[in-house]
């Protein structure tokens, strides 16, 4: 009998990732398929060195990522039936609407504000086959949601008449709708797709080619050769979640990098002792991590840049202590766990760390070289254009890694493929950006945010949070920052939080609804790999992780907060960083229930306290934070000496 271990990798991310569910093609639709594919990711390469009106490459890259949507994704998900009828429709309408802003482009950017009568029917089917590119690759809910916007951007004078007159307006025509989405730079072809054609792509393009080089594979057996050194039963746990890290700079996913990682190491850590729910939690909550964590970080951090028109090294900056505050709690969790259930070290059959450092350790230089790239004044495109050339170099230093050219298309069609999701994705969030723009949809929203909190910081904060959250458990990671951008960060900017912090804040709720209840996506395809219960791995993860939801509110409740941002002075950097640290310790023990033995329920409770205290950027609340867990210390110590 089959364990659900033993289901084939793609099954398991299709299952729990909608946007994996592609149908296999053979023949000249494979080769179609893959000509567009490998097409795709080497325009967005030729972008970086070459001079490309940005709006025509906006729209050919949409064009392009629209067509191989309906070639690879079925109407109905799970369907292996070849491209049908509606398919080839699909494509054409999507090549003749796409392709008159192409043909016209002169005389067509002037008349956004008065569209004729071709312009007003290619763009409404645009904004058509756009919606069902995106039902088709991350389902139904974004699309719909999108609807609604264009439906509220329509009748805004009804909104009155039924007595919601907070969120009315006076209403926009098809013409004006048409002209804004589709005609400017401000709907459809506005940010979220800018950065899903520049910086998306290039990072998957870049995955891409480290997993062809076999560098996803040295990461996990270079983890795991760190595991075999380790005496203690946390060994496997750290090391599983190391992996993750290294492993999620090649997937860009939480449950791909979840699903890949557990393929892998759930036998490491049955071996182990660990049972299944909490092994579950510990590939979940190490995927997961993945997105949040450095060099890479997810899409949706791409898009901070963007909003904030800062650099996007300035945002791996801001992301460096939030870092490490989730894995040191990950880490002490794991430690906590791993003594209460007696697990015990264990080993994969793999080479020694120094033997995979000596014969694969170049694998490490093209994600280093990225940080060093810009560094040294170049962009996050041309730093990731080099990285790849580089990765690409490095793999012919060992013949069995070496990126031939057909193994180097190969890894040229799977970027491609990878980017196909958040271009229809950010395309359609770009539709519901330009509607909240036009209308004022998003500071009429943070007003009534503001004023449901009374004008309190506090309040504002926790609702925003809340917020997000319920947004993050309906659509993707993405459209969830995205949207939350143009609606929830001006109502944290409006009670005085920083804009940096409101949209770091936004982006690390975002991306958590991945681990939160109800839905959960990344514990449930863990559950999947470990046979365990997904609603007790689910939870367990969610344990894991709690530090990571309180983090946010540190650099927003108060501007000292900003140092664990690394946003001031370096004393404040410091001091606040060092006890957000020591609060994250505090919260492991309470959550976890281990110190140096097992922590009675008073010990927890006040080591819970003594977090959520130090937690609070004041002198006063960390003072009394530190005082109340040197107690639990001392307290916990004595009892157990």
């Amino acid at each position: 009998m089959n364990t659900p271990a033993d289901r084939p990798i793609e099954a398991l991310i299709e299952t729990f990732e909608p946007e994996a569910a592609a149908r296999p093609l053979s023949g000249r639709l494979n080769l179609l398929a893959t000509t567009l594919a490998t097409g795709l990711s080497l325009y967005a390469l030729y972008w970086v060195i070459a001079v490309i009106q940005p709006q025509i490459y906006r729209v050919t890259f949409l064009l392009l990522a629209l067509v191989l949507s309906f070639l690879l994704f079925p109407a109905v998900k799970g369907s292996r039936r070849s491209v049908t009828w509606l398919d080839w429709l699909l494509i054409a309408v999507t090549i003749a609407a796409l392709a008159w802003p192409i043909v016209d482009f002169e005389q067509f950017v002037y008349r956004a504000a008065e569209p004729n009568s071709f312009d007003l029917i290619c763009g409404t089917l645009t904004i058509v086959v756009v919606l069902e590119a995106t039902r088709r690759t991350v389902g139904g809910i974004l699309p719909l949601t999108a609807a609604a916007f264009l439906v509220y951007g329509y009748y805004g004078p009804l909104f009155d008449r039924i007595g919601l007159g907070l969120l009315a307006h006076r209403g926009y025509s098809l013409e004006r709708l048409i002209g804004s989405l589709y005609m400017s730079l401000e709907g459809i072809f506005g940010v979220p797709l800018d950065v899903a054609a520049t910086y998306i792509v290039l990072f998957t393009v870049y995955g891409a080619v480290l997993q062809f080089s076999g560098a996803g594979r040295f990461f996990l057996d270079w983890a795991m050769a760190v595991s075999g050194r380790s005496g203690g039963g946390a060994g496997p746990g750290r090391t599983v979640t190391i992996a993750g890290f290294l492993l999620g700079t090649v997937s860009g996913s939480g449950v791909a990098t979840t699903v890949m990682l557990g393929s892998v190491a759930w036998p490491l850590l049955r071996s182990a002792g660990y049972p299944a729910e909490v092994a579950g939690a510990i590939l979940s909550a190490g995927g997961i991590g993945a997105i949040l964590s450095p060099p890479t970080l997810g899409a949706a951090a791409f898009l901070i840049a963007e909003f904030l028109q800062i650099s996007y090294l300035q945002v791996l900056v801001m992301a460096t202590v939030p870092t490490l505050l989730y894995y040191i709690s990950i880490f002490l969790m794991i430690e906590a766990d791993s003594r209460r259930l007696g697990t015990k070290s264990a080993r994969l059959s793999t080479l020694s760390l120094a033997q995979l450092t000596w014969r694969y350790g170049y694998h490490f230089s093209s994600l280093v070289s990225i940080a060093g790239f810009m560094l040294m004044g170049m962009t996050a495109f041309r730093a990731v254009f080099w990285a790849t050339c580089l990765a690409i170099a490095l793999s012919f230093v060992r013949s069995e890694t070496a990126l031939y050219p057909r193994k180097l298309f190969q890894a040229m069609e799977a970027g491609g493929k990878g980017v196909l999701s958040v271009a229809a994705t950010t395309a359609t969030a770009g539709i519901i950006v330009g509607v909240v723009t036009l209308t004022g949809l998003g500071l009429k929203i943070a007003g009534i945010i503001v004023t449901f909190a009374g004008g309190s910081l506090a309040l504002t904060v926790v609702y925003s949070a809340i917020a997000v959250w319920l947004l993050g458990l309906a659509v993707p990671v993405t459209a969830s920052y995205i949207i939350a951008a143009v609606m929830i960060a001006p109502a944290l900017t409006q009670v005085g939080v920083a804009p940096a912090a409101a949209h770091m804040f936004i982006f690390y709720y975002a991306v958590l609804s991945e681990v939160s209840p109800p839905t959960a996506l990344s514990p449930f395809a863990a559950a999947a790999i470990t046979g365990g219960n997904p609603f007790r791995t689910m939870m367990v993860t969610w344990k894991y992780t709690l530090p990571a939801f309180l983090v946010p509110f540190v650099f927003t409740l108060r501007g000292e907060g900003m140092g664990i941002l690394l946003q001031g002075p370096p004393s404040l950097i410091l001091w606040t960083s060092l006890t957000a640290a020591i609060g994250v310790c505090a919260l492991a023990v309470g959550a976890g229930g281990w110190l140096r033995r097992k922590a009675t329920l008073f010990e927890r409770m006040l080591a819970i306290a003594a977090g959520i205290l130090l937690m609070y950027p004041a002198a006063t609340t960390d003072f009394a934070g530190l005082a109340c867990f040197a107690a639990v210390i001392a307290y916990h110590f004595w009892r157990t000496r």
